[in-house]
């Protein structure tokens, strides 16, 4: 296996204080017991109690294991022995790998094995769910009538009115939504509450976020005339989620696929991944979405800039749509591709729009744009036209990373700010995140 070269260590991490903390320990003192085979590192990561933790890295996955407590993958014991390893540091190759290492690089071949064995659920009835769908329909209406008349309520007393509630207020209109089966939109509310506190640009963020609202209730309303693709962003925008089963080979894709960014988020209650993948050959870009709760750990992301070989099976709803692997996607480490060309601030923010006006329940549009300085609060062109970034991010990733130079940036457009994930520089593709 060839050593993994500094940067695609640093595009593993899931931030900035891991890598701070794994670079104190990426010298030899700590670590016992290392070693490598073509397809795994592990060694032993002296803490602060008697017992050293047990770190494995599966490298061909990549996949992380560390008996240390922290939620973070890959934790900062993994990072630093990656970053001992890839800068030549005293790991010895070997043919075989350690116990410990061993026996979970084992295991998880068992799992995988066992998965890919395991015999096909039986065909649901179908009036069973038949009878199951129409009941969620009837909770649904119930649920979003209540809703529009909450609404209805709010926009009257304005929102300088609704601003001054307290969380009950939010919590309340939520808790009705989860009992009328609507999670996703409760949780928009539930933030939105909360937004109204925080936020400078609250009134224009709490309007749109209404006028959000209002199109999903009466959209419910004559879901029957909608398009295929329109009820289906109606149904991601209320959080019926669709079965995985359902999904799995029903519009799969097979192509080369470049990682263009990730961004995680955690809103105390779910974590959230989102991956954004761009077909080499259809040009196509999809967004694939995991999630983890209680105390769950998210899976390890896909690294920034790489090129896998993968079949993803794509949701239903208008582009860009969500996708799911349908398998472990393959590295191509070789791959020799320029860059995806991409498109002027005004070009991709008029190509936003369109998107937008045919689709307005979707959320987020990947961008991908040419030319453009990274400030700390605005992405600018050539000719000095702006466009806000997304409040509360961490503007020195990308500063440090393209000190200022015009570059190439990919990120996505939601709620008229720009999150960047990931820039190009010169051959290669840098996380902001």
């Amino acid at each position: 296996m060839t050593r993994w070269t500094h940067q695609r260590v640093l595009d593993a991490a899931p931030d900035a204080a891991s890598v701070s903390s794994a670079r104190a320990l990426a010298r030899p003192g700590p670590w016992s017991d290392t070693g490598a085979t073509e397809h795994l590192l592990w060694g032993r990561c002296q803490g602060s109690g008697r017992t050293p933790y047990q770190v494995s890295i599966d490298l061909d996955g990549p996949a992380y294991r560390c008996s240390c407590p922290s939620r973070k993958f890959p934790c900062k014991h993994a990072l630093a022995l990656l970053l001992l390893w890839s800068g030549g540091g005293d790991v010895a190759a070997v043919s075989e790998p350690s116990d410990f290492a061993g026996e979970w690089a084992a295991a998880r071949a068992g799992r995988v094995a066992a998965a890919a064995a395991a015999p096909a659920k039986a065909a649901p009835d179908p009036e069973a769910r038949a009878r199951r769908v129409e009941e969620r329909v009837a909770t649904m209406t119930a649920g979003l009538e209540e809703f529009g008349l909450w609404l209805a309520d709010l926009v009257r007393g304005g929102t300088a009115a609704a601003r001054s509630r307290d969380a009950s207020y939010w919590d309340g209109a939520a808790a009705r939504l989860v009992d009328g089966q609507c999670p996703a939109l409760a949780a928009d509310v539930r933030d939105a509450g909360s937004a109204a506190h925080r936020r400078e640009d609250w009134n224009e963020h709490l309007l749109r976020r209404a006028g959000r609202w209002w199109t999903i209730v009466g959209a419910w309303g004559r879901r029957e005339d909608l398009s295929a693709d329109h009820r289906a962003d109606l149904r991601t925008a209320l959080g019926w989620a669709y079965a995985t089963e359902e999904v799995r080979g029903a519009d799969e894709v097979t192509d080369r696929w470049l990682v263009l960014g990730s961004h995680r988020s955690d809103d105390g209650r779910l974590q959230e991944q989102r991956t954004w993948f761009r077909g080499l050959d259809t040009g196509e870009t999809l967004v694939v979405l995991d999630f983890a709760g209680g105390g769950q750990p998210l899976p390890v992301a896909q690294l920034t800039g790489a090129v896998v070989e993968a079949t993803l099976a794509r949701y239903p709803g208008s582009a860009p749509r969500r996708a799911l692997l349908v398998d472990d996607p393959v590295p191509l480490p070789d791959a020799d591709l320029p860059a995806p060309a991409g498109v002027g601030l005004v070009d991709g923010l008029d190509a936003a729009a369109r998107l937008r006006a045919g689709a307005p329940l979707v959320r987020r549009v990947p961008l991908l744009l040419d030319d453009v300085r990274v400030g700390v609060d605005d992405v600018v062109d050539a000719d000095g036209r702006a466009l806000r970034l997304v409040a509360g991010r961490d503007p020195w990733p990308v500063l440090a990373a393209t000190g200022g130079r015009p570059t190439r940036c990919f990120g996505e457009w939601e709620d008229d700010a720009f999150r960047p994930l990931a820039v190009h520089l010169e051959d290669r593709w840098a996380a902001c995140e």
